[in-house]
């Protein structure tokens, strides 16, 4: 705290929230503020990020700029770690049951801003490109739902999360022989541009009273060159999602027309990252990998509305593109 001049501490709370970095909740003689410990600790990434939301504050984008180092950096490396301070923000997380079809449309407007904003403060703007992010090979698929079925059927004391783990298994292997003709082809060439990367409820902090407006979106540890129109869906999709794993389809609606309009985007690009995003989500085990590969089990809550979300996506594709595309 002495490296940001931010006061003598009175108190530090770790926060529970998070899956890739640490956070705490610090008290000093100069008020409250967010500490972030950025594990994988790149101090020039970080920078170039900093450097972003400064922009971004200043053309309006609701964001938590950090607080400079006395030398007016905004990373402080001790010990080996990488280190950043934000003022504290009081708010909440809302999911997207929690949101009206206004505040539905008001997110998907937040999230085109957010993509036309970050085009005008980072000069490197890449335009339309080619596709960085080649589509899942259903073999390499294949492949791994053998070697995580290998995983979960060996287990000694098998727990129902084990028995849903082994049904959705089966189930997608089923649903990608069913389906892998669908492959989005090669060659495609999706609009790119800078993305936060990382567009979820845990990274967007709403007001605790009415209005409930958002306050701040934070996380930019992922901001990246991305086919933005990709990260509109995938943020929907996590947004919107109900527990039983279907979409609530006039929410996405609402969210998706605002998207275009603020974006800029064309029904063509939604189009496509509808596609591409369920093709993605057709062949993605990362919770199951987490917990079966790494044994780390922090996913595991997210898993069984995730994994039902394919099979209904899959089931309802038509009505889910029209939700995007209407």
């Amino acid at each position: 705290m002495r490296r940001f001049h931010a006061g003598e501490p009175l108190s530090c709370e770790p926060l529970t929230q998070g899956l890739l970095n640490r956070g705490y909740r610090i008290s000093t003689t100069r008020g409250l503020f967010f500490l972030k410990h950025h594990l994988d600790g790149d101090p020039e990434a970080i920078d170039r990020q900093h450097r972003a939301t400064r922009r971004l504050d200043a053309l309006g984008v609701p964001v938590v700029p950090p607080v400079p180092t006395g030398d007016g950096r905004t990373v402080a490396v001790v010990g080996g770690g990488c280190f950043a301070l934000h003022p504290w923000v009081q708010g909440r997380h809302r999911d997207g049951g929690e949101l009206t079809c206004g505040q539905s449309r008001r997110l998907g407007a937040l999230l085109g801003l957010v993509h036309v904003r970050l085009e005008q403060v980072i000069p490197q703007s890449p335009g339309p490109g080619g596709d960085p992010h080649p589509s899942a090979d259903p073999e390499q698929t294949h492949r791994l739902i053998d070697e995580l079925l290998a995983r979960v059927r060996t287990r000694r004391s098998p727990d129902p999360f084990d028995a849903l783990a082994e049904h959705r298994l089966t189930e997608r292997r089923r649903l990608l022989r069913e389906h892998g003709h669908r492959r989005p082809a090669a060659g495609t060439e999706p609009v790119a541009g800078w993305v936060h990367g990382d567009f979820h409820p845990l990274n967007l902090l709403y007001r605790d009273e009415a209005p409930y407006e958002p306050l701040a979106i934070v996380d930019w540890d992922r901001l990246a060159v991305q086919p933005r129109a990709e990260e509109a869906v995938r943020a929907a999709a996590i947004f919107f999602v109900r527990p039983d794993g279907r979409l609530e389809l006039d929410k996405v609606r609402r969210y998706a027309r605002a998207y275009r309009r603020a974006a800029g985007a064309d029904v063509g690009e939604l189009a496509a990252a509808v596609h591409r995003v369920w093709w993605e989500r057709l062949n993605d085990f990362w919770m199951l990998r987490w917990r079966y590969q790494l044994r780390d089990r922090r996913a595991d809550p997210q898993f069984p509305a995730a994994a039902a979300l394919v099979v209904w996506w899959t089931r309802e594709y038509d009505q889910v593109l029209a939700a995007f595309c209407d």
